[in-house]
């Protein structure tokens, strides 16, 4: 099938073709690792929620919960269209710089752009300010697929749209019960539970030795 993008997908991996050495090398290597950043993300705002009340707390939890619910999403919707890579359908488009998936790992929508998607949105309602990261990140996540040739334009963009559409609900759907659970886990007197929960926000007025001290 001849998608509309098809042309546009012809230009990029011919652009890719023609970058420096350094730039395709790094497009390579950061089309896999850049999801890495999010993980990343993901456990820096666990850590600060620690010390933080309790649905904050439950919101950076399940931040990255609602992120794999949107990849399960993605790999669903792949199976209904069954879109085939361009790597392989689209003729006369420059050899993809990353290996051509096998048959059967269909193309429509991105599973990468999806798990950027909904990260960079779910990691918003956990730190607003973190949008001025998370969503360039995810833009370049998303684009780097359709440059190293493994994804149309349009798969990419569907996958964005995906994951930023999911996550936020999933985690406003899921943060009552999930803050009434927290809190319940956060009464524990288990070290290892009262470690992974964290302490929660201090009293006011008391220093944070202090209240570690308790």
């Amino acid at each position: 099938m001849d998608f509309v993008d098809s042309g546009l997908y012809r230009d990029i991996t011919d652009h890719a073709h023609d970058a420096p050495a350094w730039l395709r090398h790094t497009a390579e290597i950061g089309t896999e690792a850049g999801l890495l950043v999010f993980v990343g993300l993901f456990a820096l705002g666990w850590w600060r929620a620690r010390h933080s009340n309790t649905r904050a707390f439950a919101i950076a939890v399940l931040a990255p919960l609602a992120t794999a619910v949107a990849y399960v999403c993605s790999e669903v919707l792949k199976s209904v269209v069954t879109e085939e890579r361009p790597c392989r359908a689209v003729t006369g488009a420059a050899p993809s710089l990353a290996e051509c998936p096998p048959y059967g790992d269909w193309s429509f929508p991105s599973n990468h752009a999806t798990i950027a998607g909904a990260s960079a949105a779910a990691l918003v309602l956990v730190r607003r300010t973190l949008i001025l990261l998370t969503a360039p990140l995810a833009l370049l996540a998303a684009f780097s697929r359709v440059f190293v040739g493994v994804h149309y334009p349009h798969d990419v963009v569907a996958g964005l749209l995906l994951g930023a559409a999911v996550a936020p609900a999933v985690v406003a759907l899921a943060t009552r019960p999930a803050t009434r659970l927290a809190g319940a886990v956060r009464g524990s007197t288990a070290p290892v539970v009262r470690w992974i929960t964290g302490p929660g926000p201090r009293p006011a007025g008391l220093p944070y030795a202090s209240h570690r001290r308790r």
